[in-house]
């Protein structure tokens, strides 16, 4: 239970009544709060770069919905195009034209995606980004690297970090160990380790997927070179590379993170953003390899609720929103100065940090560092981080419950917003 002055009676109430509605009382594990101390928020509302809980207190939010709310919560434009779009009906289970043009939008911004199939979520894109990986050549084996989240599906709940992480699951009982008998794990930023698992099972392994840019393990960013190489062995082993672009795309560039590293995969997914806060989800890539996808071709895969014209719409305003000039620019800035900050004051009140940031997308970590990878990443004092999470949050500030997430800015925080963080960071460490 959050301690002080914070005022959490009707969250505690709601909590109370949904653990018996709903297994842990919540819809997605972290949730629960249970890795920072027990007792989570229950929001009312948000707006801009604020939340509102059910108790009434503001706090200044770096969750943004897990990423979306790239250009802040409520977007009155992106608000305003969902009601007139509503009135048309909520979903068609028909061709509809926002498809094309979300569509077009997405293959002109990603370097990768020739064609795209939406879909509802980044866990289903991911299912099937799998699924095509396989059919296309015709190989069975996958390599995911530790700490790296590609959703809830069988294969890749294979040290899986993130919310698995944060609860202590290596893998997920129900996961048949014939299904994960074709996962390969490797550790991120080891490139070694990638061309060991190519020379151990030759001609099986069908692809490589991976977070260009690890949110799941706390943030974490690619070697130099890592990328590089990753092209380099899966181009010369005939495999696929995929980048799971979930949260970094259109977060770290407009382009995602293959257009901010120069390295083009052969399949991306993409969420989260191009929803514009609605569930939504995406794959893309060659044309020859997406042609495989049914109708065009023999690989199955399909959604009722895929392509939903509100979806769309939220995703066409809020990439708009996200070209016009100076947006990313906000984005870099704002959030540079924040992790600059809350590390500056780690430094000076004793306490060891470690974090950075690419553009709208930063995390810390409780030690010394430098994290390249998962193993690296539990080196952190996550005891130390339940205790500032919770103080945060006394001090109205909003971070992911959990110290192996990643946070989000968003082009409504402001240079107060950022000063009234490093502030409340400032209090809080120094009490700790």
């Amino acid at each position: 239970m959050i301690t002080g002055t914070l005022k959490t009676t009707k969250s505690e109430e709601i909590f109370a009544s949904a653990q018996a509605l709903m297994p842990g009382g919540v819809s997605s594990p972290v949730r629960a709060f249970k890795s920072v101390g027990g007792q989570p928020i229950v929001f009312d509302r948000v707006k801009d770069a604020y939340a509102w809980d059910v108790d009434g207190n503001q706090y200044i939010d770096y969750v943004g919905t897990w990423g979306p709310a790239i250009c802040g919560h409520a977007h009155p434009e992106v608000i305003k195009a969902i009601q007139e779009t509503a009135e048309k009906g909520t979903s068609f289970g028909a061709p509809c034209a926002l498809e094309n043009v979300l569509a077009e939008m997405v293959i002109d911004a990603v370097p990768s995606v020739e064609m795209v199939r939406f879909v509802n979520s980044g866990t289903e894109a991911c299912m099937a980004v799998l699924r095509l990986m396989r059919a296309y050549t015709k190989r069975d084996k996958l390599i995911k690297f530790e700490g790296c989240y590609h959703g809830h599906a069988d294969m890749f709940l294979v040290k899986a970090g993130s919310g698995v992480a944060t609860l202590g699951l290596p893998d997920s009982p129900g996961v048949p160990s014939s299904t994960t008998a074709n996962t390969l794990n490797a550790p991120y930023n080891d490139l070694q380790a990638v061309r060991q698992l190519f020379e151990a099972h030759p001609g099986e392994i069908a692809g490589v997927i991976l977070e260009p840019v690890v949110g799941n393990s706390g943030f974490v960013v690619p070697d130099a070179g890592f990328l590089a190489g990753l092209r380099e062995l899966t181009t010369e082993h005939g495999a696929l590379l995929v980048f799971d672009e979930v949260m970094t795309g259109f977060r770290i560039a407009y382009g995602g993170a293959q257009s901010h590293f120069g390295i083009t995969p052969d399949l991306t997914t993409m969420g989260k953003v191009i929803g514009g806060g609605l569930p939504v989800g995406a794959y893309g890539g060659k044309k020859e390899i997406m042609e495989m996808v049914a109708p065009a071709g023999p690989m199955y895969q399909a959604g009722t609720l895929s392509g939903n014209p509100l979806a769309m719409m939220a995703g066409i305003k809020t990439l708009e929103i996200l070209r016009q000039p100076g947006s990313y620019e906000h984005l870099d800035k704002i959030t540079k100065r924040l992790i600059n900050g809350l590390l500056e004051v780690g430094k000076e009140t004793g306490h060891a940090m470690y974090g950075g940031s690419i553009s709208g997308m930063f995390g810390f970590f409780f030690q010394d560092g430098p994290v390249h990878n998962y193993d690296d990443a539990k080196k952190s004092d996550t005891a130390k981080f339940g205790k500032y999470h919770r103080a945060m949050l006394e001090q109205g500030v909003y971070l992911a419950p959990s110290q192996f997430e990643a946070g989000f800015t968003s082009l409504a925080h402001t240079e107060a917003d950022i000063d009234k963080t490093i502030a409340a960071a400032r209090t809080v460490l120094q009490n700790m």
